[in-house]
């Protein structure tokens, strides 16, 4: 177990404001304390309020500031009003970090046309819709930077998740193509890679595929690290690309896996 009152941080992200989608749990709840512990004034975008509504408590109890919007990433309306109520309350936006993402296990005769559109809704069109939203945003306040979390099976495919690995391999080339069309407004676009990291998705993957949880994770820790991914190894990646540490990276995949793509992805 991580340490849920962890000391704040040095103050990395002292004056920015961030948009985490995906916020209320796993890799987005991670980020999201990172960030408000390294000063940033974080907004938690999520379907799931109950949660996401704890995780900005939890934020502010340990002295951060924290807004918590409901809302879908894949229907623009809702995009629209995360933007503009971050703006409302924080007076910019510097850092978006689109994480929202769900997974369907199935090879593609197996899965459904509701499933692929859904899949390719959340997690390609959310990208999309917040994007298209947040770059006006940061260009007229001289800049900012987009994180995209793509995944390991957008890079190297995996055994039936035909939909996932497609709507992966789009957010890689979609980040690419946003970093060469918005650099010149001073706007970084990255990706983050992860393998299998330790989240209600991965646990929910068991289920889909009709395998014993302990067994189901017990393959998902076969990389040379010997272990899955916990969602704060995910998110000192995402700050790290939301930092000035990587002011000079743009257009880059950042593979966090434990060495899976390195051992063949396999």
């Amino acid at each position: 177990m991580t340490n849920e009152r962890a000391p704040a941080g040095p103050g990395i992200l002292r004056g920015k404001v961030a948009l985490i989608t995906g916020a209320a749990s796993g890799i987005g709840r991670a980020t999201a304390l990172l960030f408000a512990r390294e000063a940033a004034a974080v907004s938690l975008f999520d379907l799931d309020e109950p949660a996401g509504r704890a995780a900005a408590r939890t934020i502010e109890d340990e002295g951060g500031r924290a807004l918590f919007v409901r809302g879908d990433v894949g229907r623009d309306a809702d995009a629209r009003r995360a933007v503009d109520e971050t703006v409302s309350r924080y007076g910019r936006l510097d850092i978006l970090f689109n994480n929202a993402g769900i997974i369907r296990r199935a090879t593609v005769v197996d899965t459904s046309e509701e499933d692929w559109d859904r899949v390719m809704e959340v997690n390609v069109k959310g990208v999309f819709l917040l994007s298209r939203r947040a770059v006006p945003v940061m260009a007229r306040t001289g800049g900012g930077v987009i994180v995209n979390t793509a995944s390991v099976w957008g890079l190297v495919g995996g055994a039936r998740a035909a939909v996932y690995c497609a709507s992966k391999g789009a957010v890689a080339l979609l980040t690419k193509a946003m970093a060469i069309d918005h650099g010149a407004q001073n706007i970084r676009v990255n990706c983050i890679c992860p393998g299998d990291t330790d989240t209600p998705m991965l646990r929910s993957e068991a289920g889909m595929l009709g395998d014993p949880l302990d067994r189901h994770m017990e393959q998902a820790a076969d990389v040379p690290l010997r272990r899955v991914a916990r969602p704060e190894d995910i998110a000192q990646a995402a700050l790290y690309l939301a930092s000035e540490a990587s002011s000079f990276v743009s257009g880059a995949p950042l593979i966090v896996d434990g060495g899976f793509v390195a051992g063949g992805g396999s």
